[in-house]
């Protein structure tokens, strides 16, 4: 009976392990474990990164500029180089990024071409480019694109501040004012071929990084109380019209605006020393994008920001006085480019 018991013991074990399936192993041959499978995720077709030398490239602009903001590298890709690992672009790029530059700021350098170079290459001051004055078609390039370059200062503009990590600066090659015998500001004119030059270059970098009209700006825009530059002498209209740059207002809307808010009031000239209209325009200069703090009073502050809207928008005169004129165009500009 035992014996019985132990020969169908038996034969139930081998005819329960011969049942099972044969299991194989995805040892690699070194042994070090299973061979995974991976499953890479479906994604749209997209164009490829370049590779050009030891660097590679992406030169394609696949966002849609009219739904975000969201923008793609443009240029050299920086990338990790992990130690016993691969970086690879198979899934890039993502579409949830922009760019750092957001601002063209545009300066004067107060120098003769050779200190130019001097000052913003081996001292505490740069800029990503320097227009030069000397006839010929060169632009120096300072710092790479992709860097700050420290010319901003402190700055603001709209709800942005410390606009060096998020502009391009543009040094033209300018003598800058002079005062004279009565404290005036004598500002000297830009040469045209200078100016040809810059219009060019601010037009390649604002169609590159689709950086808006209200953000192509002058020092003295974003820093009204400390600085002067690129002052009335820089054509700011000339741009806007000849080459669709930066802001300016419509010549209509200024005269509705002056119709219906200057000519049709018989207070307008008297209310403009009020405490009331100074708050109320200091208000306006701020919606505009000045970094202003409206008091209702006529502080050194505000003489210096009127005079710096005065230099970009009303260069023929820049007295720091809020008149009519100046007041119609900071209404006209207003409404052409709200904030957002």
């Amino acid at each position: 009976m035992r014996n019985s018991l132990y020969f169908i013991g038996l034969s139930f074990l081998i005819i329960s392990c011969g049942s099972q399936k044969t299991v194989t192993s995805n040892k690699t041959k070194s042994g070090t474990g299973p061979t995974a499978v991976v499953h890479k995720p479906e994604m749209p077709e997209r164009p490829k990164v370049q590779h050009e030398g030891h660097e590679d490239f992406y030169k394609v602009n696949i966002a849609d500029a009219t739904k975000n903001n969201n923008t793609i590298s443009y240029g050299s890709i920086v990338s990790a180089n992990p130690a016993g690992y691969k970086v690879v672009k198979t899934y890039f790029p993502s579409l949830a990024q922009n760019y750092r530059q957001k601002y063209i700021i545009l300066h004067y350098t107060a120098l003769d071409d050779d200190k130019s170079v001097t000052v913003l290459t081996q001292q505490t001051v740069s800029a990503h480019y320097l227009v030069n004055n000397l006839g010929d078609r060169d632009i120096y390039q300072l710092v790479d694109e992709n860097k700050r370059a420290y010319h901003a200062g402190i700055s603001a503009w709209r709800t942005d501040k410390a606009l060096n990590d998020t502009s391009i600066g543009i040094e033209i090659v300018n003598g800058g004012y002079k005062s004279d015998a009565s404290g005036a500001k004598i500002f000297p004119d830009f040469d045209p071929e200078q100016i040809k030059k810059v219009a060019a270059l601010v037009k390649d970098i604002a169609n590159r990084y689709m950086i808006p009209a209200t953000n192509i700006l002058g020092h003295s825009d974003i820093a009204p109380t400390r600085k002067q530059d690129p002052g009335p002498k820089f054509p700011w209209k000339k741009l806007y019209d000849d080459y669709q740059i930066g802001m300016w207002y419509d010549d209509a809307t200024k005269q509705d605006i002056m119709t219906t808010q200057v000519l049709n009031d018989p207070y307008f000239g008297t209310n403009l020393s009020t405490p009331q209209f100074i708050f109320k325009y200091q208000t306006a200069l701020q919606t505009f994008g000045y970094d202003i703090q409206p008091s209702g009073l006529l502080d050194d502050a505000t003489k210096k920001t009127i005079e710096a809207f005065q230099y970009h928008f009303r260069p023929e005169k820049y007295d720091g006085v809020m008149d009519a004129e100046t007041w119609v165009i900071l209404q006209s500009l207003i409404k052409k480019y709200p904030s957002k």
